[in-house]
């Protein structure tokens, strides 16, 4: 129903324009009490919508009180737990909030109150950055999404190298918030600041990349080991002869441990359990990303398959192509326009989709249902492992079989 349809309803409760009434039994399951419930029914454009009018059955903090024998503000503070009250009257009114059902409104608590919420947001620089661009895509989706419930993000970010990022951590940790999301692409320092934050007491949630370390705090993204391991059944689908299988690592000097190895660790572990598959045979060749003018005829001689465990599979896939080099088997990671191209030209395989736009959404929409909603949350949140072929990509501005 739409917002305008919303008001007009309101407005014809207030005037009791084309209301009619009726009065309904409810027999409560407890104890068996039997009571009349009178509601008014509007007329809106041929639909009837019905709402209460009486409020006898409405279990306030008053009511509460009347019923315990105690006063309101006895009962405001066994609800949100603070201040001392005697045992009697915490078990008095803990079962009358279970017989009656009663739900504190946290929102509207928030709103009358015009309660904030800052987020710190702390990632990598995200210009030229498709990746990491969608992911602030979703970030600020969820920000307007949730800001009328009184949620603010205030953003850091920080280049690829340790030097920015230890600066980065200064700004963060001296900043006043009431939780944090970030992207711990550092292994060690990442570790080190996750260490330190702790003493905050605050909800951290971490997108990307979940570093095993001694804390505990909420994630969201891909399982990078079991991507790993896909992305090895990928390699040996509908494959029955030998097989050369290089695994290309175009790094970043970060990109040394973390998801990057787990991604490697998962391939492997593939292999190792399927035992059975004895005809495919691997070898490995680094480089930096600055240096893909290294790229050469010879290292792919006799290589019938590559997996690339990053975004970078368009620079192989590119070589590939510039020397006319057929029928290599290509998988990497993420949605690049460079991928797709060499997706849609066939010369890359299989893409595995992180959804950085969407873990951007759940990590902000983690820290709402945490701080904001007050329940209780997983925190452990895998995106699903979505596999991207020539024949399944749909771009999102695709109209009528155009693309």
């Amino acid at each position: 129903m739409k917002f305008y349809q919303k008001l007009r309803i309101f407005f014809d409760i207030c005037v009791n324009l084309r209301v009619r009434t009726r009065n309904i039994t409810n027999v409560c399951k407890k104890s068996g009490k039997t009571t009349y419930l009178r509601q008014k029914k509007i007329n809106l454009g041929g639909y009837y919508y019905y709402f209460n009018l009486n409020t006898d059955n409405i279990i306030t903090i008053k009511k509460i009180a009347a019923l315990a024998n105690v006063s309101p503000g006895t009962v405001d503070r066994i609800i949100h737990n603070r201040g001392q009250v005697a045992q009697e009257n915490v078990d008095k009114v803990n079962a009358i909030i279970e017989e009656y059902g009663y739900k504190r409104n946290i929102l509207a608590s928030n709103l009358a109150l015009n309660k904030k919420f800052r987020f710190a947001v702390f990632l990598p620089k995200y210009e030229n950055l498709e990746y990491w661009k969608s992911q602030i895509v979703g970030i600020e989706k969820a920000a307007i999404e949730f800001s009328k419930f009184g949620v603010v993000l205030d953003y850091f970010f920080y280049d690829f190298n340790a030097v920015s990022f230890k600066e980065g951590v200064k700004k963060v940790a001296a900043f006043d918030c009431d939780a944090l999301l970030f992207a711990p692409i550092f292994y060690e320092e990442s570790v080190q600041f996750l260490k330190e934050y702790e003493k905050k007491n605050i909800p951290v949630v971490m997108i990307d990349s979940n570093i095993d370390s001694n804390t505990v705090h909420a994630y969201v993204g891909q399982d990078a080991f079991q991507s790993g391991y896909l992305a090895g059944r990928l390699i040996s689908f509908a494959v029955k002869n030998e097989r050369q299988v290089l695994i290309f690592k175009i790094t970043r000097e970060i990109e040394s441990t973390s998801v990057y190895l787990q991604r490697i660790d998962g391939f492997y572990s593939f292999f190792k359990d399927n035992e059975e598959l004895t005809n495919f045979k691997f070898s490995e060749v680094t480089i930096k990303d600055s240096g893909i003018d290294q790229l050469n005829l010879e290292m792919f001689s006799g290589i019938n398959s590559v997996f690339v465990p990053n975004s970078r599979a368009y620079i192989v896939a590119g070589f590939l192509h510039q020397h006319n080099i057929k029928g290599v088997r290509i998988i990497g990671y993420d949605l690049l326009k460079e991928n797709i191209e060499y997706l849609n030209k066939g010369v890359i395989d299989f893409l595995i989709n992180q959804r950085p736009e969407e873990q951007g959404y759940m990590g902000v929409n983690y820290l709402y249902k945490k701080l904001v909603l007050q329940e209780t949350v997983e925190n452990i949140h895998y995106i699903p492992l979505e596999i991207i072929l020539k024949e399944n990509y749909f771009p999102v501005n695709k109209k009528s079989g155009t693309v």
